[in-house]
């Protein structure tokens, strides 16, 4: 497997395959400064030959994740990052370009979209729906059958009740208890009522 993206989010997401015995070649990034990410050489896009055509984007900015995955998709197939210490029901789906980092926990029935990151002891409940490109921040906890659209980020620490909708590329801000549904758009903390 090789990365996309070496900064910050790549370190975790290279903890989560180390932790399955995933052979990590190496990363790819744009900034030609970036010679290494914790021991792997990073290589310009298109400047080495992969051994392989498995890559996860590891770039944490839902966005920017975005905007690299459409750049790449037609030459890659996209793998998965599920740390071994992360518990996923075998009744949930997980699809491509996820990472799925330590502590997480998903339950039956979860749908995670494609390139989503469920960060660290985050908890995604029963029948919840999660769009592509999807952040759900650490520590954060989806009650039962909450769904969050396309492109949203879920800061640390956040609780959302049952049943609420967030939709696309909203923020909720780190912290927040979420008590109702977020419209597409809308940035939101606190305690949204």
């Amino acid at each position: 497997m090789y990365l996309f993206g070496a900064s910050g989010h790549a370190k975790v997401v290279i903890s989560n395959l180390e932790s399955q015995g995933e052979l990590i070649h190496g990363l790819f990034d744009d900034d030609p400064s970036v010679g290494a990410c914790l021991g792997y050489p990073v290589f310009r896009w298109g400047g080495v030959k992969r051994d392989s055509n498995y890559v996860l984007v590891s770039i944490g900015d839902n966005r920017l994740r975005e905007l690299v995955v459409s750049r790449i998709a037609k030459e890659v197939i996209f793998g998965k990052a599920i740390h071994r210490n992360a518990m996923v029901s075998n009744y949930a789906e997980i699809a491509e370009g996820t990472a799925v980092m330590a502590g997480a926990v998903i339950q039956p029935d979860a749908i995670i979209g494609a390139h989503a990151i469920i960060n660290t002891g985050a908890s995604v409940d029963h029948d919840c729906r999660i769009g592509d490109f999807v952040h759900i921040g650490p520590q954060t906890g989806l009650c039962g059958d909450v769904q969050v659209g396309k492109g949203t980020l879920i800061g640390a620490g956040s609780t959302l009740l049952p049943g609420v909708t967030v939709g696309e590329n909203c923020v909720i801000g780190a912290g927040s208890t979420v008590l109702r549904d977020v419209q597409d758009g809308e940035k939101v903390w606190g305690i949204v009522k």
